[in-house]
């Protein structure tokens, strides 16, 4: 099974550069629900990241909370890049 890699950082940060293939969901989406991911398995592997892995800790929560159960902190897109990919 693939990996799904979200960006959770905002919109225009997302547009500055971001991982190749990322979905940009940032926290605020997450809390509605995260309705652009309501097709995906829950045991679907999923890596989010943001600028310093702050948003990302808390977006690993939100996820959880919806049922995702392989949540990862990828932290920063360079991380994701070098570990991920």
């Amino acid at each position: 099974m693939a990996i799904v890699i979200i960006d959770v950082r905002e919109p225009i940060e997302y547009k500055m550069g971001h991982v190749k293939g990322a979905i940009n969901l940032p926290p605020v989406a997450l809390m509605a629900g995260a309705e652009a991911l309501a097709e995906l398995p829950k045991d679907t592997q999923i890596v989010v990241y943001c600028r310093t892995g702050t948003r990302s800790v808390a977006s690993m929560h939100y996820l959880q909370q919806l049922g995702f159960t392989r949540v990862a902190n990828g932290i920063n897109q360079a991380h994701v890049e070098k570990n991920y990919l």
